[in-house]
């Protein structure tokens, strides 16, 4: 189709014309760095942490008197818990994901405490079983041995403690020893002596999972069991438990467990509760976004609608007269798809350097990531085919004008 008549016709409508435009323009920028801020807080919700989610239940509890040596209810603690039906392993950490406390280190690569950490990562304290509990996925070496443990509560007043090794996770193997195998080699946290890597496992998320600062990428576990006063019990379901039922039994099996010694329980959580209020701000934001999407481009195709039709009414003449000269409905209806691809078309132009600019405002005030040039062509397809399906309908009006009936509304 020739298009200098339309491009004619569209001059005659200057005002109107650019209105449709800038609108489009302004829907194409903000839509464009809404859908990539939609898929960066989704991709965050449905990352995978290498954890066995649905499976897991954490407890915590305090003493109210204080307790010299924990070490001993502490391991009446666990024997009791895996005597609960409906559990299949437990073991005792400092901290899990999506927890309210986040315990991180720094590690060297030399002995000298003067010199700079090479990397900060996730401090995991844990105790036995804690690979099976959590459900997490040995690459490379091994898991501890029974004779690497040692009880956090003798480390505290020790200023050289000695852990003898630590399991990393890929990330920071990846980060520290590129290209090479991470077992066997040594880092610096605690004390003088080396922690020696004996195994890599695939993942071990931090208490943030999703975020993107060092500590949460690159994490570590150490042979150091917490004892209650400090430290979680994180319990494995056994299959087809309900863990409600698991925690309450399990709760009331801790505060029967200690005669003489009162204790409170300090919180009871499955992990997917936690996860759920962890990602309660995203999904909100998600939902927010996605609102803002969908009332902007309601808003541009009712102002499509609006000027397709009142331009059908102001050229009802021009019409009839290419009717009565032999055009057909369908030359009608391409004429008005033709002249809105135009001014969709242009309006795109303007709203993918507005785009863009939009972008760099949030990279340099909210340390936002570049907007990826992937979401430009999507916008532009997303408001073409919006432009389409909205002027079609007036245009299949013009186009189902009669000749005389439009040559006489003229």
């Amino acid at each position: 189709m020739d298009i200098l008549p339309i491009l004619s016709t569209l001059k005659r409508h200057k005002t109107a014309a650019g209105l449709i435009v800038l609108q489009i323009a302004l829907t194409c920028a903000i839509v464009c760095n809404a859908l990539f801020l939609i898929f960066q807080r989704v991709e965050r919700i449905t990352a995978e942490t290498g954890v066995a989610e649905s499976e897991l239940v954490t407890i915590s509890l305090s003493s109210m008197a204080r307790v010299e040596n924990p070490e001993p209810q502490t391991q009446a603690d666990l024997a009791a818990l895996r005597q609960v039906p409906g559990i299949a392993s437990v073991t005792l950490t400092n901290q899990f994901p999506y927890g309210r406390s986040s315990n991180n280190s720094g590690v060297r690569l030399v002995a000298d405490p003067k010199q700079s950490s090479r990397v900060v990562g996730g401090h995991y304290t844990i105790g036995p079983d804690f690979i099976k509990t959590m459900g997490l996925q040995l690459i490379e070496g091994r898991d501890f041995e029974a004779n690497e443990f040692v009880a956090g509560s003798s480390l505290d007043a020790n200023p050289d403690p000695r852990v003898p090794s630590v399991i990393i996770n890929k990330k920071m193997a990846d980060r520290l020893w590129p290209g090479e195998s991470a077992v066997g080699k040594a880092i610096y946290v605690y004390g003088t002596e080396p922690q020696r890597v004996v195994g890599v496992v695939k993942e071990l998320p931090s208490p943030n999972p999703g975020s993107q600062d060092e500590n949460a990428l690159h994490t570590m576990m150490f042979p150091v069991q917490p004892s209650f006063r400090g430290g979680n019990f994180m319990i494995r379901l056994a299959p087809g438990a309900n863990p409600e039922t698991v925690l309450k039994a399990a709760g009331e099996k801790l505060l029967a467990n200690s005669p003489g010694l009162r204790r409170v329980l300090r919180d009871q959580d499955s992990i997917l509760k936690l996860r759920n209020g962890y990602y309660r701000q995203d999904r909100s934001m998600i939902q927010l976004l996605a609102g803002v999407c969908v009332g902007l481009l309601v808003v541009t195709a009712f102002g499509i609608v609006g000027l397709a039709s009142f331009w059908v009414q102001q050229r009802t003449r021009m019409i009839g007269t290419r009717r009565a000269l032999g055009a057909t409905r369908g030359q009608i209806l391409r004429y008005f798809q033709t002249e809105n691809l135009l001014l969709s078309t242009a309006g795109i132009v303007l709203g993918m350097v507005g785009a863009y600019g939009i972008s760099l405002l949030l990279m340099r005030s909210y340390e936002l990531p570049r907007l990826p040039l992937v979401y430009l062509p999507i916008g532009a397809v997303v408001l073409w085919a919006l432009g389409q399906i909205a002027v079609f309908a007036p245009a299949r009006r013009a186009a189902a004008l009669p000749p005389v009936a439009a040559l006489r509304g003229g």
